[in-house]
């Protein structure tokens, strides 16, 4: 049974941080990217992060970049987001997702997690 389950979020000021953790099992977790999705209270789910399968490249939304940062430990079958500098407008449920393929568009992720609130505070 696949499963991805996230943990991490919370409530933080903004310019503040936060680490969201994503624990993956049922699958061959090293052979899957892995990406990080939020969705805001009505706006649609957008890309955030995403990891090649070994881990040695990396994609951000242009709004994140700079300031968020994913990582994946396939001994554990863990994969982060480590984010900083937190604005109010990062606010949002985040989700980790895994796909057979290097892709940014969430229709092409086949598992998710449920998700994680995080709220930045002004």
């Amino acid at each position: 049974q696949v499963q991805l389950v996230e943990s991490g979020g919370g409530l933080v000021q903004a310019g503040g941080s936060l680490r969201l953790s994503c624990a993956a099992s049922g699958f061959a977790f090293n052979r899957y990217v892995m990406g990080w999705f939020r969705q805001a209270p009505g706006k649609e789910r957008e890309f955030v992060a995403a990891i090649t399968w070994e881990g040695s490249g990396t994609t951000y939304a242009d709004s994140v970049k700079g300031r968020f940062t994913i990582s994946r430990d396939n001994s554990k079958n863990m994969v982060y987001l480590q984010m900083i500098s937190l604005k109010p407008e990062d606010t949002a449920v985040y989700s980790c997702a895994s796909s057979t393929g290097y892709y940014f568009n969430p229709s092409f992720y086949q598992n998710w997690g449920q998700g994680t609130q995080v709220t930045v505070s002004s």
